[in-house]
């Protein structure tokens, strides 16, 4: 990825890893930051045959789309079988996972097969991780449910270990805690936010989980790419974006606020690229992920973009 322009847009965990089985926006404070070109991914719904898999691979190509992800939850098909048949159907698109459970893994397993995908993609495969946080989810696969600190430090455990092993390999965290933003801002390249609420005259929560990953990544800062994953896009010429998905993460908010958030684009083809240019301005962020559901709509805004 180069970069182009320059833009305005702290912390040890210090624990030993444990094993594991629209609106206005306040002003921010801009400091000096190399801005990345713009990267867009799109996550994959769609799963249930092989036809489906590589039509939405060849489909996301297509539209511009840079990286075709999937997720990492039991009930829902394994990552690694499902990107390995979209890569057979694509020859640019990168594929990743958003995210890993990290604590459902070895490190060194999770290194064996990482590497597999590496090499069969010719090195388009990035690696998304997270701490995992539903219980209900290790109870199923037998596995103890540690602690938010300690499956935090057994993230950070495994991401060094794929550092480590294969350095060539982007490594994304995602998340939104202070210990796991800081393991992020240390050993990733890649940072996942979640956006947070809406920002008002005082207080602007994205501005302000940027301000802290800084802090923490110290010197190479100017090294990470920031991702934000936008959950509600209008796909009809309303303007008028579906919420349901931007309210699961913010239930109390009304949809006045909702669509204020980060997240939540409305209005125009336009509208929506002006705000993601604002969003790569005012704050650095330059890789934004939308659904599936969403990627015909957006698409009109990555051609505007670009």
């Amino acid at each position: 990825m180069n970069t182009t322009t320059q833009t305005a847009v702290s912390v040890s965990l210090g624990r030993t890893p444990a094993v594991c089985t629209g609106g206005h926006a306040p002003r921010v404070r801009k400091v000096e930051h190399m801005t990345r070109d713009f990267r867009f991914g799109v996550g994959l719904r769609h799963t249930d045959s092989r036809s489906a898999v590589q039509d939405a691979a060849r489909r996301g190509e297509d539209l511009g789309y840079d990286v075709l992800l999937v997720p990492d939850h039991l009930g829902a098909p394994a990552p690694f079988p499902v990107l390995a048949t979209a890569a057979a159907a694509s020859s640019t698109l990168h594929l990743g996972t958003f995210v890993f459970n990290a604590c459902f893994y070895k490190p060194a397993l999770l290194a064996r097969d990482i590497a597999a995908m590496r090499d069969l993609t010719e090195g388009r495969f990035e690696a998304g991780l997270g701490a995992g946080y539903v219980k209900e989810e290790f109870d199923a696969a037998e596995l103890p449910f540690p602690s938010a600190g300690n499956r935090v430090a057994y993230t950070a455990h495994v991401t060094s270990y794929l550092r480590t092993h294969l350095p060539d390999v982007p490594v994304m965290i995602a998340g939104a805690g202070d210990k796991l933003l800081t393991v992020a801002a240390q050993q990733a390249q890649i940072i996942g936010l979640t956006g947070g609420g809406p920002p008002s005259a005082d207080h602007d929560p994205l501005a302000e989980r940027i301000s802290f990953v800084r802090n923490a990544a110290g010197d190479r800062f100017d090294e990470l790419e920031l991702n934000l994953a936008i959950t509600a896009v209008p796909t009809d010429g309303s303007g008028i974006p579906d919420l349901s998905m931007t309210r699961r993460f913010q239930p109390d908010l009304s949809d006045a606020e909702l669509l204020t958030t980060p997240g939540a684009l409305s209005g125009s083809t336009t509208d929506m690229a002006a705000r993601i240019r604002d969003l790569r301005d005012r704050y650095g962020v330059t890789y934004f992920i939308v659904q599936q559901q969403h990627s015909e709509a957006f698409a009109k805004v990555i051609a505007e973009l670009r």
